[in-house]
């Protein structure tokens, strides 16, 4: 026979709720029960108990009665289980078929705004990450140039991720050039990140320095691929990142990045 802990988990995997299941689970052991003897066996409080008894009751999956004064519940034949299912099935059949017919719609509005910039935000450490993988999502080689603060960079990209990202982009064969202030830790980033791991020096960074006095920003401007532009707020009490996908803005960063690049050298 069954057990109840072991009915509890396959019941959830029939798409009842664990809450539900363990409701189901204890009406279906006492045969039947007032919503108090509920709460009590199954530890949770009782509105919650009343909440769940109502869902499964509009689900069909449950009854209830007049006893002694008090409403009694009491679990519906098992096959109200399967009909309830079958039914969500349905559903959701009427809702693709539904949906088919409105695609084709939904593609002709979607083609009038095809050459708009796509603009996708993150925010939180982990998924601000992500920008940074998307900066590996080439199947071409290309040239990524940036603007970047190192210091704060290094509170973002956890060790492991950052040495794969180093060393995909050789494997790729994207090349990098970076305008950074020029604190301490800018100025030494190339030597204590590239330098003895195995990467050949034609994939460092290569990089010019502005005066960290005039130019302290806590973030980074990362141009890559085709048509891409990632930023990225550095700052580690909110990190948050945007990805802008459009072929004219990528270029036109480019063009200010080329103008900053000349110009860094009159800083010298």
């Amino acid at each position: 026979m069954l057990e109840i802990d072991q009915l509890q988990s396959r019941l959830e995997k029939t798409g009842l709720t664990d809450k539900e299941s363990i409701v189901y689970s204890a009406l279906l052991e006492q045969g039947g029960a007032y919503p108090s003897k509920i709460a009590e066996s199954t530890k949770l409080n009782r509105s919650t108990v009343y909440k769940i008894l109502l869902d499964l009751s509009v689900k069909g999956l449950i009854s209830e009665i007049q006893k002694k004064g008090k409403l009694f519940y009491q679990v519906e034949n098992p096959e109200k289980l399967t009909r309830y299912l079958k039914d969500k099935v349905s559903i959701a059949n009427d809702h693709l078929e539904k949906a088919n017919k409105l695609i084709p719609e939904i593609e002709g509005l979607y083609s009038l705004f095809a050459d708009k910039p796509k603009v996708s935000y993150f925010e939180g450490q982990e998924n601000v990450m992500q920008i940074y993988a998307d900066h590996l999502n080439v199947k071409k080689p290309y040239e990524m140039v940036a603007w970047a603060n190192t210091t704060y960079l290094s509170g973002l990209l956890k060790s492991d991720f950052f040495l794969h990202y180093r060393k995909t982009k050789e494997k790729l064969g994207v090349t990098t050039r970076g305008i950074v202030p020029d604190t301490s830790y800018d100025k030494d980033f190339v030597k204590n990140t590239y330098i003895n791991i195995g990467i050949s020096e034609k994939y460092w960074p290569a990089m010019k320095y502005i005066p960290h006095s005039d130019f302290s920003f806590e973030g980074e401007i990362t141009i890559y691929g085709d048509d891409k532009v990632s930023i990225v707020n550095l700052n580690k009490n909110h990190f948050t990142g945007t990805i802008i996908q459009d072929k004219t803005i990528h270029n036109m960063m480019r063009m200010i990045f080329e103008l900053s690049w000349k110009g860094a050298d009159s800083y010298k």
